[in-house]
């Protein structure tokens, strides 16, 4: 950790931040790019002797076997509220997955599975039984294959049958629909309730006995997680601890077409990767974090490996996304890892309690501590810019960040997709602590670029990560060169120690996506400053072509209009090839549509009357407010006229993936979604057409 610690301190102010390896400029690509710290070669391991994540655990609890680690909040039936935290120790979990490590491997030998290697399904919410299987599994030497907590059957089966799955472990809540999988997953042979089935029911009254038996019937055996420890106890065996080469685990990306690729991810990748985490997060053994974001994503894996290598304790979240700020100011983490669609939420709430309060002593104190710590902010002395303030941040920061849980928290880092400028300085502002943007893909264990503490930039993924380097490859197609002024532009490839070894089952996958060199092409477009900073500026194959012969990037136009309406949730901005103009679909967020949409109006909307809501998406009033706001906000970011939205609907879930819209990972199926809202789309157009026929126009944008 000391280490990590000394590695953490940024570049002298106004020096780059990832340089360019001298000579290695090739025809087609720009220069190789390493971090500042690791030009001659990159990082492995922050510990020589650390070269696996079993290694890293045992090291831990080894080290502080009495600090708190995994903890969660009780259901109480009684109050049918969540409790405070509870908390297990590093000692006592480990303890507890070397019993089910060990109870584990006995079971798959009593169903016939003697093979050395092999994967265990993982389906479950975050939840402290999620990381012990995961631990147990490693200390066997074994991998796990995350099943999302929301998949539909359909992938469920594919992937227990394309990662050859004998053992699921589970919650109850998928052990029905699991069950009746089996006929359709020949390889699965029993499964793992981490929840208790028995309570001290009457005979043949237990859920255990009653989903034994429905088990049976389908062929699949059925076990309780603590009877699998207790199988370990009673019968150890010692460890049989992975290398460096094995696969930690197997994670299927959650592709916007066709079936999810299982990416295979070694301890090698996990370490190297949890070292760069640990060196940007500062993590140490007094530290607390908050796991929601899911674990079946490779972001908060990493994240929690990061965790459990420093010996913090991670506190898990009570289920419901959208009560999380009460689970964080329960815990009061110090490390904080979010997505773009939380923080656009936390700041539309702290917008409306601050700059918006009824109260105008508040707001003005509130506007006026915004305008001093944004003009710090953005001092073009790199040496002076600054997100902090003696005063306002006692006065003002620390209250807000309060608030939200968030006061002892000193840094947070914001993944998984393009966070808004505007937002992430106000949120600097807000929280006075070091808030950085990231990059990552599952290929590259969540970890290929971060910004540095003291780096108060925004628009930018910061600098390459020590374990890996990169470079930008031309697409002449779509005019990117590396040969552009005054910044070099292409294709993000990446290579080094966190890279994916290959996609399982699938040899043409693997080659289509890592050339000869061993380059990843990550499919983002990307330019690098002369700091080394890395901005993704586009998308390889998202652009839509209209009518004019535009190109434009509608992922781009819709994370500007969310970011800046506080009222909308989701979206999609659509343009057809026949078409010059552009129609949105948009999901609003209740809370803030429901006041919006009052004042539009003139009566109020109560937040939870979705019928009144839903009424209100079909008032002319409301959708020309709304075009004329997203007008208004495509004008103040500069967007061309033919990417303004000239037409939208709005609904209150549009995208789904109990619709087939979206990915587990919360992406947009872009091609599904055209198809299934095509007759609104249709719709949509004729409005624009009738606009531009009663105005005279003939649209020639």
């Amino acid at each position: 950790m000391a280490k990590a610690r000394e590695l953490h301190t940024p570049p002298p102010p106004g020096e780059a931040h990832s340089v360019p390896v001298p000579g290695s400029k090739t025809e087609g690509k720009s220069h190789i790019y390493r971090h500042w710290r690791f030009v001659d070669g990159l990082l492995e391991t922050l510990d020589p002797a650390i070269r696996t994540c079993h290694d890293f655990f045992e090291d831990t609890a080894t080290r502080v076997p009495l600090n708190n680690c995994l903890g969660h909040r009780p259901w109480d039936p009684k109050t049918k509220t969540f409790g405070a935290y509870v908390w297990e120790n590093y000692g006592e979990i480990r303890e507890r997955r070397k019993n089910f490590g060990s109870g584990l491997v006995q079971l798959h030998e009593k169903y016939g599975v003697t093979d050395q290697k092999y994967g265990v399904g993982l389906w479950c919410q975050n939840r402290p039984e999620w990381q012990i299987t995961d631990l147990a599994a490693m200390s066997q030497g074994l991998f796990t294959v995350s099943l999302y907590d929301t998949l539909g059957p359909d992938t469920t089966q594919y992937i227990i049958n394309h990662a050859g799955l004998h053992c699921v472990a589970t919650s109850l809540n998928h052990l029905p629909s699991l069950i009746r999988l089996k006929p359709k997953c020949p390889t699965l042979k029993f499964i793992i309730c981490i929840d208790s089935m028995s309570a001290g029911e009457q005979p043949n009254m237990s859920k255990l006995e009653l989903l034994s038996q429905f088990a049976q019937e389908y062929g699949v055996g059925l076990h309780q997680l603590h009877d699998v420890e207790a199988l370990g106890l009673k019968n150890p065996r010692p460890y049989n601890p992975p290398t460096a080469d094995d696969i930690v685990t197997i994670n299927y990306t959650s592709g916007t077409t066709g079936d999810p690729k299982g990416v295979v991810l070694t301890h090698k990748s996990a370490v190297a990767a949890a070292s760069c985490a640990t060196i940007l997060m500062k993590q140490g053994s007094d530290d607390v974090a908050c796991s929601f974001l899911p674990l079946a994503h490779i972001y908060e894996r990493v994240g929690e490996h990061c965790g459990l290598w420093a010996g913090a304790a991670i506190g898990y979240f009570h289920g419901n996304t959208a009560e999380i700020v009460e689970d964080l100011i329960m815990l009061r983490p110090t490390a904080f890892s979010g997505v773009p669609r939380l923080f656009n939420k936390f700041g539309t709430k702290i917008t409306d309690a601050t700059l918006n309060s009824p109260r105008p002593i508040r707001a003005a104190l509130s506007r006026r501590a915004l305008a001093t710590k944004l003009e710090r902010q953005k001092n073009p002395n790199p040496a002076l810019a600054t997100n902090k303030h003696a005063i306002w941040d006692r006065l003002w920061s620390s209250k807000v960040a309060a608030n939200v849980g968030l006061d002892r928290c000193t840094t947070m880092i914001s993944g998984s997709a393009p966070l808004d400028p505007k937002l992430h300085q106000f949120l600097r502002a807000c929280f006075a602590n070091n808030f950085a943007q990231g990059y990552g893909l599952t290929e590259t264990y969540a970890i290929t670029t971060c910004q540095l503490e003291g780096d108060m930039s925004v628009g930018n993924c910061g600098a390459v990560a020590p374990a890996v380097e990169v470079c930008l490859r031309d697409v002449p197609d779509m005019e990117y060169l590396t040969s552009d002024s005054p910044q070099p532009r292409g294709e993000l490839l990446v290579r080094g120690n966190t890279t994916f070894r290959e996609y399982w089952r699938n040899p043409q996958g693997t080659s289509d996506a890592v050339d000869s060199e061993g380059w990843f092409a990550t499919g983002d477009i990307a330019t690098i400053d002369s700091l080394g900073r890395i901005a993704i500026i586009d998308r390889r194959k998202q652009l839509l072509k209209l009518a004019q012969g535009e190109y434009i990037s509608p992922e781009r136009i819709e994370n500007i209009f969310l970011a800046n309406c506080g009222w909308l949730a989701t979206g999609f901005i659509h343009g057809d090839s026949d078409k010059s103009a552009l129609v949105g679909l948009f999901g609003i967020d209740p809370e803030g549509f429901a006041p919006w949409a009052s004042k539009i109006l003139g009566k109020k909307i109560d937040v939870n009357d979705y019928g009144a809501m839903k009424q209100a998406f079909g008032e002319e009033k409301v959708r020309r407010a709304a075009v004329k706001e997203l007008t208004e906000v495509a004008r103040k970011n500069k967007l061309n006229r033919f990417e303004y939205c000239r037409a939208l609907n709005l609904y209150l879930e549009p995208f789904t993936e109990g619709n087939g819209l979206l990915t587990p990972t919360f992406k947009l199926k872009r091609s599904q979604a055209a198809k299934f809202y095509r007759g609104h789309i249709d719709e949509l157009y004729a409005q624009v057409d009738a606009e531009d026929a009663k105005s005279g126009l003939r649209s020639k944008l």
